[in-house]
């Protein structure tokens, strides 16, 4: 009896003792294999976040040379700019901003990048990439004081330099892959922050659990609370749970719970069948059968858990630094076939070296040592590599070596792993190359256009100065008339100088912006060429030169923009004149081409000149290039006019070129298409109307005397000179100092008593067109027939069709040339005496 009641006790002490084992060895697998499955997704999400660190790498490094090289902050904002064009690019968001501190100033890229949300450097993530200066941290969920959204920052402290970069992520932009088989029914993974703000779930919770849940799970982590393999809780169910958690090395925690029903679902049994000696046994094999099972699961798991990641890799090697050796998991061919499974480290160091380039492995070899890897460990680096060409059968290509250490591994043993990159690698060199060639334009640019304003400062100061100086010279000798009359004549010479000057600068202005507009109307393209030519043929007699013009066009009418045509031929001629010498000769040729539907003419405007220097010529149609050299940098102009002239006849669908000779002259060849059009019955109207032609200027001054002109102008200086101008013609002035009292004064006078309506463009109250509008509609029988001349400061294609579809019938460009406005007025007064107006 004693025997057997010993034997039962020692039966029940065997089984309990035996259940309590089981129960324990249960607990313990399922611990090794939730955290190794926990292990794995932080192991992904660590790999779903390595874009994030490299593109910040990237761009900490940039501004980290940028302060060595001590560069303008105006140059660090502009390549803060285009480095957050290309993080929204790469990342796919246009909500990303940028921001961050340097040398103790904010840097902000973006709209909402830091608003007023007091000191950036107090906040957490200035002081955590601070406290890890040279490597990316990433912050907790918070929300974002700009916007209330949930915000994870990602920021780095640049290593050598007093600077901090970062940029925002939304959890939702987060896109975690995770490459493993779906998860055993009941269990969760949880991916949170080290505050326990969710960032990616998969659990049978409901939604509005999950938050709370995880809060009250990672302060409980925080607590040690879950260290041991028997470490459990009590979820929201009353289901008791085993907890496996990893720690990122951002500070986030990857998390598996398990229901303990799961992990002990058949230790009830064993203890029901207890009591039964007969079938203790049975019971005895089956849980063993059963641990025995769930165990190759859990191993085949890891084992799958393993391979994915080896997949990633050609080759694995772990090392012992202390004993110097190594053991290949996986290795490439051509090792392999080289050096055993396990041997000496420097064997395997060696055999790297014969498929990489012999400067590089040195460093390779030194960074790669047991010695320097002996140190990296007692660091506490957990991954260090790089990336570097390696020989792959005829040719190289990029390879990343990483070391990689975790107290999982055993003491002194660390992870070698080899992974080709090339295609990465290649991808990022080009868009490294592609971003140095933009800053590289940009510099370019901008050191041309600080050319082109020093040396349009001078040239606008010359005359300007000039202009000065002669009135000061002018109002001490008053009493010479003669010496008077020669100051003002050279004061209008300079000013004439200064309005070239400033014409060119905003039309090229016009030109970056794309604001340049062209006409199609039918035009006399002789005419127009004979109308542009003839002032310059006199310029060219006072200055003693001469001034050649052949025209051979069969078909001159055209349908085309006559400002535009005579704007490239000004440029041109102007050009020519002013680079040749006293008895130099200037030609123009003109000849048409046929091409069918579109007729092509050719003009040639050659000289005899300076001409240009061999290495000035490919530079000529840049913009702000202008040659210097002895006889050159004496005469007056931007460097524009032929970049101008360039630009509009290659948006008139022609082409120019250029050849020249030093000493010899110069000829440009403009080839033009035109599109035919039918003759004209009557002379085709000029962008002015004008009275007939070989009227001299004192009969144009006498057809206006007793006429009476109503003129808006809300400067008093401009009032005061057109008034006394047009006096000085016979002309009665009637003043409005705005387009309002215009339109009040014209309503309020008798019908056909206003011969002509002056209106300056840009006025108080009501602007020209607005004027010209009102009058127009005016109930009055000399409201659609009194001639309306706009005064503009704009002369361009665009501002000339405004003042046309307000009801103007002309306009006069400021400065006023009073010849120019008295032709007008009387052309206009004429035409309405003689009833030519409908």
């Amino acid at each position: 009896m004693r025997l057997s009641i010993a034997a039962f006790v020692l039966f029940v002490a065997l089984a309990v003792t035996g259940g309590l084992i089981l129960r324990d060895t249960l607990l313990q697998n399922a611990y090794e294999s939730n955290t190794a499955l926990s292990r794995y997704y932080a192991s992904e999400t660590d790999s779903n976040l390595v874009t994030y660190e490299a593109l910040l790498e990237f761009g900490t490094a940039s501004i980290e040379a940028r302060v060595y090289e001590d560069q303008p902050w105006d140059s660090i904002e502009e390549w803060a700019s285009l480095y957050c064009e290309r993080l929204r690019t790469v990342l796919g968001n246009e909500n990303i901003n940028l921001y961050g501190v340097v040398d103790g100033r904010v840097l902000a890229v973006g709209s909402e990048a830091l608003g007023d949300a007091g000191d950036p450097t107090s906040r957490a993530w200035h002081q955590e990439a601070v406290a890890h200066r040279g490597e990316p941290v990433f912050t907790d969920v918070y929300e974002d004081a700009i916007t209330g959204e949930p915000v994870v920052t990602v920021a780095e402290a640049c290593p050598g330099v007093d600077a901090v970069l970062a940029f925002d992520v939304y959890p939702e932009s987060f896109q975690f892959r995770f490459a493993t088989p779906d998860l055993p029914e009941g269990v969760s993974y949880f991916l949170c922050d080290s505050a326990g703000v969710p960032l990616h779930a998969e659990t049978d919770l409901p939604e509005e659990d999950v938050a709370p849940y995880l809060a009250d799970l990672v302060s409980r982590i925080d607590a040690g609370e879950f260290e041991g393999h028997d470490a459990n809780l009590t979820d929201s169910t009353g289901e008791l749970r085993a907890v496996d958690y990893t720690r990122l090395s951002n500070g986030w925690y990857s998390i598996v719970t398990t229901p303990y029903s799961l992990i002990l679902g058949g230790l009830g049994t064993v203890y029901a069948v207890f009591v039964a000696m007969g079938a203790a046994f049975l019971v005895a094999l089956v849980a063993m059968a059963v641990r025995d099972r769930r165990r190759a699961r859990a191993m085949e798991r890891t084992n799958e858990t393993v391979r994915v990641l080896g997949n990633s890799y050609y080759a694995i090697y772990l090392v012992n630094y202390d004993e110097g050796t190594y053991e290949m998991i996986k290795g490439s061919d051509y090792v392999r076939e080289r050096i055993p499974p396990r041997g000496p480290y420097p064997d395997l160091l060696r055999t790297a070296g014969e498929v990489i380039e012999e400067n590089t492995f040195r460093e390779f070899e030194e960074s790669f040592s047991a010695e320097n890897i002996r140190e990296l460990v007692a660091n506490r680096v957990r991954d260090y590599g790089g990336d570097f060409l390696r020989k792959f059968g005829e040719r190289y290509r990029w390879v990343n070596v990483r070391v990689l250490y975790d107290e999982s591994l055993a003491p002194e043993e660390v992870v070698l792993c080899f992974r080709e990159v090339d295609a990465t690698k290649q991808r990022q060199l080009r868009e490294r190359h592609y971003l140095e060639q933009a800053l590289d334009t940009a510099q370019g640019s901008l050191e041309s256009k600080q050319a082109f304003f020093n040396n349009m400062s001078h040239d606008m100061r010359t005359p300007l100065n000039a202009i000065i100086g002669l009135t000061e010279l002018a109002r001490r000798d008053t009493s010479d008339v003669e010496k008077t009359a020669d100051y003002l004549r050279r004061i209008e010479q300079s000013s004439h100088q200064l309005l070239n000057l400033i014409n060119d600068i905003l039309e090229i202005s016009r030109m970056e912006s794309g604001k340049v507009s062209f006409a199609s109307e039918r035009m006399d393209l002789a005419q127009t060429l004979r109308d542009t030519i003839a002032p310059f043929e006199m310029q060219a007699r006072e200055q003693g030169k001469s001034l050649s013009a052949r025209l051979d066009v069969p078909d001159p009418w055209v349908l085309g923009d006559p400002m535009r045509l005579s704007q490239v031929m000004n440029n041109l001629l102007s050009n020519a004149l002013k680079y040749t010498r006293p008895g130099d000769s200037v030609s123009v040729t003109v000849t048409q081409e046929d091409r069918g539907d579109m007729d092509s003419y050719k003009i040639v405007v050659a000289d005899t000149g300076i001409g240009m220097s061999e290495e000035y010529l490919p530079h000529v149609f840049e913009l702000y290039a202008r040659e210097q050299r002895f006889g050159t940098a004496q005469t007056v102009g931007t460097g524009l006019g032929m970049p101008i002239t360039k630009s509009l006849v290659t948006q008139m669908g022609g082409s120019i070129e250029v050849s020249s000779t030093l000493d010899e002259g110069t000829t440009f060849t403009v080839t033009l298409p035109f599109s035919p059009a039918a003759p004209a019955e009557e002379p085709a109207c000029a962008a002015t109307p004008a009275v007939a032609a070989g009227m001299p200027e004192d009969g144009q001054v006498a057809a206006l005397a007793g006429t009476r002109v109503l003129l808006a102008e809300d400067n008093e200086i401009n009032m005061e000179i057109s008034t006394e101008l047009l006096s000085s013609a016979g002309v009665e002035v009637i003043q409005a100092w705005n387009g309002r009292e215009a339109v009040d004064a014209f309503a309020a006078s008798e019908p056909g008593s206003v011969d002509a309506v002056l209106l300056d463009m840009k006025m108080p109250v009501m602007d020209g067109c607005e004027a010209a509008r009102a009058i127009r509609a005016l109930a009055r029988p000399d409201a659609r027939t009194v001639p309306i001349v706009a005064v503009t400061a704009n002369a361009f294609a665009e501002d000339v069709a405004a003042t046309t579809a307000a009801g103007m019938d002309a306009h006069v460009s400021k400065p006023i040339d009073f010849t120019v406005l008295c032709r007008t007025l009387s052309g206009l007064v004429a035409r309405r005496r003689g009833g030519d107006r409908a």
